[in-house]
């Protein structure tokens, strides 16, 4: 290897056996008289330029109890409610935004569905096709779209990930297809993205050489050695040391520690045993874990590495599907979701309701204590480069209104939005605030479903 050559425009690899581990950038790698000039100051420069913005999705199901959600006063002083408390570490890159609407997931006619309806129209703003078949019709989602404008620039042109599998065909609310209620990114008008709901497999696909076939004999080769991706890069890793400072050195440690981590954390918690093959026989991969905690940190975890090597700068991840009726014990709160968010108004439902959103809350700050512990080149962390919309299609999960949603937008955008605020709205498409955080990523386009421009957040 002689990473000291590469351009700078390119992300180091490490390479073996099925096995391309990226990593981040790296300033000492600035190649000598790059600029005309071997000077420190022109270096940071070069490498600060490549910084990349990136975006994500985040939805969660059912509603939210919206009283211990919204802010009481708007601006730079407003309070942080009870289930946006675990968020209060990271105020000054917080911005609620109320008032947003979700038009397309109302009847507009069709009756009953508003879970199916909620999670396709989220992203897309088109009126889902109400069919149980296989004639599926919605709209391309926000993140397709910034696919389709940046995606050449990285490994993966993005990431679908999520926590519930299930049906993706059949009728599963009010004759609305399953592929509605189980998709949040779609590529087109009749084609959603699946997303991927095994961590071991989301692991293979970062650190997969471009060989599908290699790679499951490689990792199969792997697990029946009892090796980790990292064995097999070990000598680009130390050749590499060579060239780097002493941060960088540091940086690559702290790097490939967390990789390590993971791959611990996966044999922990996979439902299937590591055990010998036969000769010759290739491993499927392994089921999810078997704790929703431990499922959701590690592809929080994941999508860290994809962010901090520029695997990817689009990435969506629903924390359970429209309509799910999991328990949350871990929340103190052992009842199935969607029938206590058909809460009547009884204060004991809106309780557990309440600590069921405060967890997923926990689980975002868990991301946003990762994304802002790693430091970039222009002096920000990944958090402050990233902008990351949580929320819901469904407000008042009582009521199924698609009103005042439940949103809120995490990160700077490379300081292209100012946080750390309540802004209200009057009835905006929550399709113009995706326009805006595609333009913050330099993946801009006309318009979005049913939007009606930007909503200005500079």
């Amino acid at each position: 290897m002689n990473a000291i050559n590469q351009p700078i425009t390119r992300r180091t690899l490490l390479r073996g056996l099925g096995t391309a581990v990226t990593l981040p950038l790296f300033e000492s790698l600035v190649p000598r008289g790059a600029f005309g000039q071997d000077t420190a100051s022109l270096a940071k420069k070069a490498v600060t330029a490549t910084v990349p913005r990136r975006v994500a999705w985040l939805y969660v199901p059912n509603g939210i109890h919206m009283p211990a959600w919204t802010p009481e006063t708007t601006g730079k002083d407003f309070e942080m409610t009870p289930t946006l408390a675990p968020l209060a570490p990271y105020r000054d890159k917080l911005t609620v935004i109320t008032g947003l609407v979700d038009d397309k997931a109302n009847a507009h006619g069709d009756g009953g569905g508003d879970h199916a309806r909620a999670q396709a129209s989220y992203l897309t703003g088109a009126q889902p096709f109400k069919t149980g078949g296989a004639n599926i019709h919605v709209g391309i989602s926000a993140d397709q779209a910034a696919a389709q404008k940046i995606g050449h620039l990285t490994k993966l042109p993005s990431l679908e990930i999520g926590i519930e599998g299930g049906a993706a065909t059949g009728s599963c609310d009010s004759g609305y297809s399953c592929a509605y209620s189980h998709n949040l990114a779609w590529r087109s008008s009749t084609t959603p993205v699946a997303k991927d709901i095994n961590p071991q497999s989301v692991f293979d696909r970062l650190f997969a050489n471009g060989n599908p076939n290699e790679t499951a004999e490689a990792r199969a080769r792997r697990e029946n050695d009892r090796k980790s991706v990292l064995d097999y890069v070990i000598n680009d890793a130390n050749s590499l040391q060579k060239n780097l400072a002493l941060a960088d050195r540091q940086k690559l440690d702290e790097y490939l520690t967390s990789v390590r981590e993971i791959e611990l954390r996966l044999a922990r918690t996979a439902l299937d045993p590591v055990a010998p093959l036969p000769a010759g026989a290739v491993r499927p991969a392994t089921g999810k874990p078997r704790e929703y905690p431990d499922h959701a940190k590690l592809m929080m975890d994941m999508m860290v590495l994809a962010f901090q090597t520029d695997l990817t700068r689009v990435i969506t991840f629903p924390l359970a599907d429209e309509g799910s009726s999991r328990n949350y014990p871990w929340a103190d709160a052992d009842v199935p979701h969607h029938p206590t968010s058909h809460h009547m108004s009884d204060p004991a439902k809106q309780a557990l309701l309440q600590k069921i959103n405060m967890f997923h809350i926990q689980q975002l700050a868990y991301l946003c204590s990762k994304l802002d512990a790693i430091k970039e080149a222009n002096g920000l962390s990944i958090l402050d480069n990233t902008l990351i919309g949580y929320g819901s299609g469904n407000s008042d999960g009582n009521r199924h209104n698609h009103d005042n949603l439940p949103f809120i937008l995490m990160g700077k955008g490379g300081h292209s939005v100012t946080s750390g605020r309540h802004l209200s709205v009057d009835n905006v498409p929550i399709t113009n605030v995706w326009l805006t955080m595609l333009d913050s990523i330099g993946a801009s386009i006309p318009s979005l479903g049913d939007s009606t421009g930007r909503l200005s957040l500079a």
